[in-house]
């Protein structure tokens, strides 16, 4: 049984195929010929050659390239046949020559934090809000990067010579601002644009399509959509995937086989996730916006599956009230989860810097999941607790706000 690579096989395709289609077949268009169905697994850590000539020059090859070896896996810290397959699917859904994967979404991001700076490229601009650790990553300069923290518009006017990145959330986490990925690539000139897409997924938005060079995803949401499997990965071009790779090896930020199993397996009914998710999150912005109880609603133009919204009484007494929607961080799973940022997700984050890109005490922030709307929506209607006095519509200071998030549904995807 060959299963030491997708890449040859991936020729097979002569015609562009649908996302879903590409979702349910990419990294697998080996299988029939193999005479298997589902994927296998490979938990080899070492692989034996007698050719240990063979073996140098391969070895020198990737340390010149990066490239992934021809032949036989060498060692599970360069590369595994079962992680190679989701690679390879999720650089297909991205529209991108490649994917690099890894343990987590912050090692992902670290790989291409340490490359960028390996080449004297250590100054990175960056659109707050980002996920906690991304800012407090770049904040703290933990990898020797320094950070110019701007606006969109602002983009051009904080390149150096020495930047090697701009990175942006769109829609963001946690307040799902949108940024226009096309506009803030065009400002980035030969700067690489790096957009974590973790929120949107392939399904809502492809910003390799809008001028993206790096599209970081934290695997463990949406990707891999159970809630049972940690990973990263970055989908870019070969060249910088070879590089990745590099610092993969070195750095030994691998993705376990079972997990690139659990991921292939989760790409196949990402769509169907994505589209049924988002079309009941749609439902309970409708509601939320018109509750005297919420003060403010933030939901994308793109739609998704992530609500975010303020409440007019006690953020902590909402979550200490949910009895079928689970507290917790992290999101993307089927069940529906949520948390207060300002606590959790985002405590990381100096509290000026954390209110002055939107995220107030008062948000919170929901991952729909696959749950019938209703029940998920009684659930909300007894934990939001009684009115407060004085509190108006939500929809109405939504619109007097002007707020730069969309906050009516918007269509399902």
């Amino acid at each position: 049984m060959d299963t030491t690579s997708t890449r040859a096989h991936d020729d097979v395709r002569t015609a562009p195929r649908a996302l879903a289609t590409e979702a349910v077949h990419a990294g697998r268009d080996d299988l029939a010929r193999q005479g298997l169905h589902a994927p296998p697994i490979d938990l080899s850590t070492t692989y034996p050659s007698y050719d240990s000539r063979g073996e140098a020059a391969r070895i020198d090859a990737f340390a010149t390239t990066g490239a992934e070896p021809d032949g036989p896996p060498v060692y599970g810290r360069l590369g595994n046949p079962t992680v190679a397959r989701f690679e390879t699917a999720l650089a297909r859904l991205e529209g991108t020559e490649a994917a690099v994967a890894f343990a987590s979404g912050m090692a992902a991001l670290s790989a291409v934090l340490l490359v960028r700076g390996s080449m004297g490229l250590r100054h990175v601009v960056a659109v707050r809000p980002l996920y906690g650790c991304s800012d407090h990553l770049l904040t703290a300069g933990l990898l020797g990067s320094e950070v110019t923290w701007t606006d969109p518009a602002g983009v051009a006017d904080a390149l150096r010579p020495d930047t090697g990145l701009v990175l942006v959330e769109s829609p963001a986490n946690p307040t799902l601002a949108e940024v226009d990925l096309r506009v803030v690539a065009h400002a980035c000139g030969s700067v690489p644009l790096l957009v974590d897409n973790t929120f949107a997924t392939p399904v809502l938005q492809r910003p390799a399509e809008q001028g993206a060079r790096l599209i970081l995803h934290s695997a463990t949401k949406y990707l891999g959509g159970h809630g049972d499997v940690l990973a990263g990965v970055v989908a870019c071009d070969e060249e910088f995937a070879g590089r990745l790779r590099q610092v993969r090896f070195a750095t030994g930020g691998v993705l376990h086989p079972l997990a690139g199993y659990l991921l292939l397996r989760g790409l196949s009914t990402l769509p169907v996730r994505v589209r049924a998710a988002s079309a009941t999150a749609a439902e309970l912005v409708r509601r939320l916006a018109a509750d005297p109880r919420v003060a403010r609603v933030h939901y994308p133009r793109i739609g998704g599956a992530m609500v975010a919204f303020e409440v007019e009484g006690d953020p902590h007494e909402v979550i200490g009230a949910v009895r079928l929607i689970t507290p917790a961080v992290s999101l993307g799973s089927v069940d529906t989860l949520i948390q207060h940022p300002a606590s959790i997700s985002h405590r990381i984050v100096d509290a000026d810097d954390r209110r002055g890109a939107g995220v107030s005490d008062q948000l919170l922030r929901m991952s729909v999941g696959l749950e019938d709307v209703e029940d998920l929506w009684s659930d909300l209607d007894q934990a939001l607790g009684r009115p407060v006095r004085g509190a108006g519509r939500a929809d109405m200071r939504l619109r007097r706000a002007g707020a730069t998030n969309h906050t009516e549904p918007a269509p399902a995807h």
